[in-house]
This record gives structure tokens, sequence and C-alpha cells, in this order.
């Protein structure tokens, strides 16, 4: 069961994170949306939901008057013109676990939504905050793009700035320049049936009472454990072998040496020989940057704790 409104809240709360919080009826449309919280202090946005023909899934969230063109895009991440395309209404309950309506980069909170690349409008960090839906469009929050960025970062997310009204060419000797933006690791999941039942119950708490938005400005106190998010599988392998330093090592090297295989591929090999290493490095560096602050936080924290323990086994008596 994916994370509800409360919980995401608190979560921004644990991380002391400033938002403001503007209740309203549901809404599905950014025009609808604009109807209550407009005329505030902030821009609005608008998030797709797109998968790619490896089914690979992809969040758009851009300011709400943005032009995605979806096969410039496509061909800026090296999937093609026809690449990129919305992804099935089931995906949203699957992946996201949020309703039709609700899809923003808080979706990522989900587990289930760990894989899925998120593509940030640059122009966000212009602007003195945003409205997003916390997994409910009954509510919007305003928040800026610093906070965003330190909630994204807290689910082990490196929040990806793209300039969406670009559109570099695209050739035999011009590489796609967002190709590097894809994980390796995204999985691959085969299509949805088409008719599914929905596992989400009714929300009675759904549809707000009032036609006027209704505001509050949370600032979080102190840390709960609201927000925790469970590790990957391969952080609980790496953080076994803090206490041994060529294990450590070791782990670095493989996840190096897994993300360089996962980027040789035998199209990349044909269309982009003279580039290829360029490309590689530049994904490496991305992609391996987070791990590695990762790790080595976990890695001080764990020599930190058993400094303590250390000391505290070897106090001396008192006379």
């Amino acid at each position: 069961m994916g994370y509800t409104k409360e919980q995401l809240l608190a979560c921004l709360q644990e991380l002391q994170i400033d938002f403001a919080q503007y209740e309203h009826p549901v809404v599905l449309t950014v025009e609808a949306q604009a109807k209550y919280v407009g005329h505030m202090k902030g821009a609005l946005s608008k998030n797709l939901f797109l998968k790619d023909k490896k089914h690979r899934f992809y969040i758009v969230s851009a300011l709400a008057d943005m032009k995605v063109d979806l096969k410039v895009l496509s061909q800026r991440l090296g999937l093609g013109k026809g690449g990129l395309r919305m992804a099935p209404e089931e995906a949203l309950g699957e992946v996201l676990q949020v309703p039709p309506g609700c899809v923003t980069p808080f979706a990522l909170v989900n587990d289930s939504a760990w894989h899925v690349c998120l593509l940030l409008d640059q122009r966000f960090k212009s602007q003195e905050c945003c409205f997003f839906h916390p997994l409910s469009n009954d509510t919007s929050v305003a928040i800026n793009s610093h906070d965003l960025d330190k909630f994204l970062n807290s689910i082990g997310k490196n929040p990806a700035y793209i300039d969406l009204e670009a559109n570099p060419p695209v050739g035999k000797d011009l590489l796609p320049d967002l190709a590097g933006l894809i994980p390796s690791d995204a999985v691959v999941l085969p299509d949805p049936p088409e008719k599914r039942a929905s596992s989400q119950g009714p929300n009675e708490n759904l549809i707000s009472v009032s036609n006027k938005p209704t505001a509050t400005v949370a600032k979080a106190d102190k840390p709960s454990n609201a927000c925790r998010k469970e590790k990957s599988s391969s952080a609980v392998n790496v953080s076994s072998s803090f206490g041994d330093p060529e294990k450590l090592v070791e782990e670095i090297l493989e996840k190096t040496t897994s993300i360089v295989l996962s980027e040789i591929k035998e199209e990349n090999m044909e269309k982009y020989r003279e580039q290829l290493g360029t490309m590689v490095s530049n994904s490496i560096r991305k992609q391996l940057s987070g791990e590695l602050k990762s790790i080595l936080s976990m890695f001080k924290n764990t020599s930190y704790t058993e400094g303590f323990y250390a000391g505290t086994r070897h106090q001396p008596k008192r006379m």
C-alpha cells in the first residue's frame, strides 16, 4: 500500500521543509486547480506520466505553460521519435500508487516507483515556489525547488533539471543529450492486462466540503520516523561490509562494473562508436555519484557509532 497524503506531509515535516498547504475540491486538470490556487503566490505545474517501448516509466514535471514535445524529448533520451507515450492508467495504481490527476514528483516516495525516471523543468528554479498535489488532488502544496530537491534526495533521487524547450540535433555523430539520465537499473515491466480491478477502495475524505481553498503553513519542529524509506537491496548488501575496507572497495568496484556493462550495449556500439567512451564516462559519473555519497555517509556514521561504543566499553573506572 502506498503513502497517504497525511504520511507524505508528515514526511515533509520530518525533513524540516517549509510548505504551504491549500485544501480545495477535487480537481483533475491544471485549469481546474488554477481556480483555487492560481491567484496565490506560486507557479502551477503539470506532470506527465510516460513510458517507453521497453516499458520503463518517466515523470516529466514542468511549469503549466510549458509545451512538452514528446517526439523531441524521446529523441533527446535516445529512444527514437516514437519512443515515449502516455503510460496506461493501470500503471498509476501499480507503479505510482496514486489515482488519476495526482501525478507529481511526490509519488516517487512509494517504493514501487523507485525506478521511475524524473525529469524536471529547469524553470522551476527561477520560481519562488510551485504547486504540486501531495498524492491527493483535493490539496495543493506550495514548495520551492530547493526544498523539493531536499525531499527527492531524502528518498534517493538525484534531481535532474533540463531545458524542455531545447531541441538539439541528434544523429550519427551527435549523441542524445539526455541519454545518460535513463537509470541503468530501471525496471522493465510487462504490459499490464487490459482490464484490472482497482485495488483502491473509495476515499471518503477525498472531496472537500468547502468550495474555497483553506491554507495551512507547516514547519516541522522535531523529526519523526514518518519519512523513513526502506533501503534498496543493494544498499543493504553494501552496508554489511562497512567493517572491512577491502570488502567495501570490492562492493564499489562491482557497482562500477555493473554500470559500465549496462551502458555498453550493441545499439550504442553501432550508433555512437566514436563517442561511446564519453557517454559511458558521463553516465557513470552521474549514476555512481549518488551511490558513493550514500555509501560514504553510511561508512562515516558506522565509524562514528563503532568509535562511540568502543569508548563507552573502555571507560576508566572512577576512584
